[in-house]
């Protein structure tokens, strides 16, 4: 396999000689508002983390319960597209494998692939239908190709002790069923998203390549609502804003995870909330306190 193109989140030399000097966000480090935030829906009952890397310096910005394992959904694809990326590199996955919708069970609750007419797709598009939207039918493809072992070894080569991938997407969680698809810390996800940007994911060819599927996500609704980006195109951003994430939502699940970086300084973050989803209102309150991050990190950042 030839060297995968080179994604916007590596090409982080076009903004280094623009960026004004470190001293200038010093006055812009502060996280009040996100932790007020935190704080009011912990007092709820909710469970909160978050954890804030410097790209630069490699230095903590925030941490709360960032080492509390908690469930994260659709989060756990990332170590999985690891173990794909790698395999593909290796050799021991074809990247044009053509492998067909039927050979896995139905998930009928969400994803693209259920309703597109080919019944069949590649590894390498099923890659980027994971990555791109959190198709469950490709992931769970995906998952079986390579098996949970080997993502359970690579997860573990990887350095994280608290973050696992525990089973597949399914319509239903039975009793014999593992009670989340993954699980995961707020300071373990921050700073794989880290390893991605700074080629130290197994190596950097296959940490180009997950950092450009990942910048192909679509759901912005969460941190990267503040960005202002083109949920569909943002991999080439006019103002020079540079960013890849993954988002994982469950009922009562809400995490985030990735990269955002501009010409003030360059972030890896992840924010995970588990709440009583008890109406469209404890739902609302969560997702605004991960647009009160999006919006504090922007400051940061630009």
């Amino acid at each position: 396999m030839g060297t995968p193109p080179e994604p916007a989140m590596m090409r982080r030399s076009q903004r280094s000689r623009r960026r004004l000097p470190r001293r200038a966000a010093v006055g812009r480090r502060s996280f009040v508002a996100t932790m007020r935030a935190l704080e009011e829906l912990a007092d709820a009952g909710a469970q909160v983390s978050v954890h804030v890397i410097d790209l630069d310096t490699g230095s903590q910005v925030l941490a709360g319960d960032d080492h509390v394992t908690l469930p994260v959904a659709g989060l756990g694809v990332v170590p999985l597209l690891i173990e794909v990326a790698a395999g593909f590199e290796s050799g021991t996955l074809d990247p044009l494998e053509i492998v067909d919708r039927a050979s896995t069970d139905a998930v009928t609750t969400s994803g693209i692939w259920r309703s597109l007419r080919a019944p069949a797709l590649p590894l390498s598009d099923l890659a980027v239908l994971a990555a791109s939207v959190g198709d469950p039918l490709a992931v769970n493809i995906l998952l079986e190709q390579v098996g949970l072992d080997r993502v359970r070894q690579r997860i573990e080569a990887l350095g994280l002790k608290h973050t696992a991938v525990l089973d597949r997407f399914r319509d239903v969680r039975g009793p014999d069923d593992a009670p989340h698809v993954a699980v995961g810390t707020a300071r373990e996800l921050a700073g794989l998203f880290s390893a991605l940007v700074n080629s130290k994911a197994v190596d950097a060819a296959v940490s180009a390549q997950v950092s450009e599927w990942l910048s192909l996500n679509h759901d912005l609704s969460l941190v990267a609502a503040s960005t202002g980006l083109d949920p569909f195109a943002h991999d080439h951003d006019a103002h020079g804003l540079l960013f890849i994430n993954k988002t994982g939502q469950d009922r009562g699940v809400r995490a985030e995870a990735g990269v955002l970086a501009g010409p003030r300084a360059g972030v890896a973050y992840s924010m995970i909330v588990c709440f009583d989803d008890l109406s469209i209102a404890h739902r609302l309150r969560a997702h605004d306190a991960f647009r009160v991050l999006g919006v504090e990190l922007m400051e940061y950042t630009h």
